[in-house]
């Protein structure tokens, strides 16, 4: 235990911030989904200090997301005790209450809530999946990239080696031209083979009578079991459409892109989904996470973790409905950049490290310097 915390309070002395631009690999520089095409991944990093000690966390959004944490989340957590993160969590959402909650507001709020806890975590000595209410000491994994504007070989070669490497499940973008993805099932489903579980992701790409046209050809002929965003995510009533007239054995997914409990209520009422995603560093943190967790079941729902793998691997061990976490190529490219401690899978799963204290990261500050694009170095 950190000097200072046997005695009780252990006042945020400060809060940095940063943000690393760093461009993909994909073909000509670009990768794309159902509904969008980028050429970089913008991780927005998060420092807090507090008794002599330091936490990290992060989230995946625009740069406008460091401003505010600055301008609106540092003086909301100053002062306070960085031992208890949901208290400060719940000052920081009152904060961000005219400054728009949900979207940015809830990736900055993110971010700073996974600094706290792996802040609390190092000042009591813990490795963080101990200090959580954890069920699981691994979460599965399920590869996924891709991109539909991959060529054939990167496609097959992508999700066959992440087979190789024994994580049987796999998953790759669909429905941005609809009439090429036969092609590219039928190439993937033999570079894999039988046995591996198929994933697909769309998007949002889709409207509800094709989405569902395709559900029953992705599962009829390439035996596909997840169907992710077939519609926009704020389509509850195509969501439950899907659920509810595709096939038995096709899993209708979303929630990555929901930022508040009420917007994952919103997806287990009816329901609309059969199982529900989360994003630890877009639903309010690890904070957040066990919220949702809480919600999954009761309503008897299995929670994947959207992406975010080095943060994810110790959130979801605390999901009782745990499926499982999307391994996913972009970010898993960037955390290698820019931490040492990263996990790497392992039979299918990550295992959170218990050799070290809070999530086990340590920035590289000289790796990542050439991509900043805000902050400053620390001295």
């Amino acid at each position: 235990m950190a000097a200072g915390t046997a005695l009780g309070a252990c006042p945020v002395e400060a809060v940095d911030v940063h943000a690393f631009e760093v461009p993909t690999d994909g073909p000509d520089g670009t990768e794309q989904d159902g509904t969008l095409e980028w050429d970089s991944t913008t991780v927005v990093l998060v420092r807090v200090h507090a008794g002599g000690t330091t936490g990290l966390g992060y989230t995946y959004g625009d740069v406008s997301v460091a401003p505010f944490v600055t301008s609106r989340l540092a003086p909301a957590v100053a002062g306070g005790d960085a031992l208890s993160p949901p208290a400060l969590w719940q000052r920081m959402g009152a904060r961000t209450r005219n400054a728009g909650r949900p979207g940015a507001g809830a990736m900055a709020l993110s971010a700073v809530d996974v600094a706290l806890w792996d802040l609390k975590a190092r000042l009591l000595g813990l490795p963080l999946v101990r200090l959580l209410p954890a069920y699981h000491d691994r979460v599965p994994v399920y590869g996924s990239g891709g991109f539909t504007n991959y060529p054939p070989d990167r496609l097959t070669g992508q999700l066959a080696a992440w087979v190789e490497q024994g994580i049987p499940r796999v998953k790759l973008k669909t429905s941005r031209e609809p009439e090429q993805d036969p092609r590219r099932l039928t190439a993937v489903r033999r570079a894999i083979g039988d046995g591996p579980k198929l994933f697909t992701d769309a998007n949002g790409a889709l409207g509800r009578k094709e989405a569902l046209y395709w559900a029953h050809r992705f599962h009829d002929e390439w035996d596909v079991r997840w169907f992710e965003e077939p519609v926009g995510s704020a389509d509850l009533e195509g969501l439950r459409l899907l659920r509810d007239r595709g096939p038995g054995r096709l899993d209708i997914a979303a929630g990555e892109y929901a930022f508040t409990t009420q917007d994952f209520a919103s997806l287990v009422n009816g329901p609309a989904v059969d199982c529900l995603q989360a994003d630890v560093t877009r639903c309010g943190g690890i904070t957040g996470v066990l919220e949702v967790a809480g919600l999954s079941a009761a309503r008897h729902l299995d929670l994947s973790a959207h992406c975010a793998p080095a943060v994810s691997a110790h959130a979801f061990c605390a999901v009782r409905r745990l499926r499982h976490l999307e391994y996913f190529h972009d970010h898993v490219r960037v955390e290698r950049l820019l931490f040492d401690g990263i996990p790497a899978p392992e039979s299918g799963a990550l295992r959170p490290d218990t050799g070290r204290p809070g999530l086990g990261l340590d920035v590289r500050w000289a790796d990542a310097e050439p991509y900043r694009v805000h902050g400053k170095r620390p001295a």
